[in-house]
């Protein structure tokens, strides 16, 4: 009996604990985020993009994704400028946890990840699929902006709370698993998210 109730001891003060470093990190980005209207502009290309998926005539389909062209050009200015401002900021406090263990990232920091790569990563994932480069079609470009923001977006919500609640949040939002986002994004977004999660 006493066992139990060590281990029921142990468990609330983990808990306590991750909720603590989960608050610190949420307030964090919150910060961070503040001066920009991020999530604004992803709300907006989502909704746009899902109704131009939706239609039926390719005509109408790529006048809702030209429009779309300011708030995706906006998108990346503001998350390229986010990266570099999230980059100046200390080793400690941006590290997001690859298991939600309290002082993980203090004993640990291989059990972690760089959000400031992380976020130089989404925001060169991003640019480079508004820049087109490499000439996709609208609609296979839609897919990749899609998969790029939500890989950012599940990466954000890792950094604040874990791994777990990030894919269960994806899936419940937009539908879409972590694999799923993973394989929708560059190859380079891809191979360089894999470089900072495995590192």
């Amino acid at each position: 009996m006493e066992f139990l109730s060590l281990l029921f001891l142990l468990a609330t003060a983990i808990h306590w604990l991750n909720t603590q470093g989960q608050r610190k990190r949420t307030a964090l980005l919150a910060e961070q985020l503040r001066p920009y209207q991020i999530e604004k502009h992803m709300e907006q290309l989502t909704g746009a993009y899902m109704r131009a998926l939706g239609e039926a005539e390719p005509e109408r389909q790529l006048q809702i994704l030209q429009l779309q062209e300011a708030a995706e050009q906006q998108l990346a200015t503001e998350f390229q400028n986010l990266a570099l401002e999230f980059a100046k900021l200390p080793a400690p406090v941006t590290r997001g946890l690859k298991l939600a263990l309290p002082f993980l990232d203090q004993l640990s920091p291989k059990a972690c990840f760089d959000m400031r790569r992380m976020l130089t990563v989404h925001a060169q994932g991003i640019e480079r699929t508004v820049a087109n480069r490499q000439g996709l079609a609208p609609k296979a470009r839609a897919f990749r902006m899609m998969g790029e923001m939500f890989l950012m977006q599940h990466s954000c919500h890792w950094f604040c709370k874990s791994k777990t609640i990030a894919s269960a949040r994806m899936l419940t939002q937009h539908q879409t698993r972590h694999e799923q986002a993973l394989d929708a994004v560059s190859p380079e977004t891809r191979e360089a998210y894999l470089d900072v999660v495995q590192a």
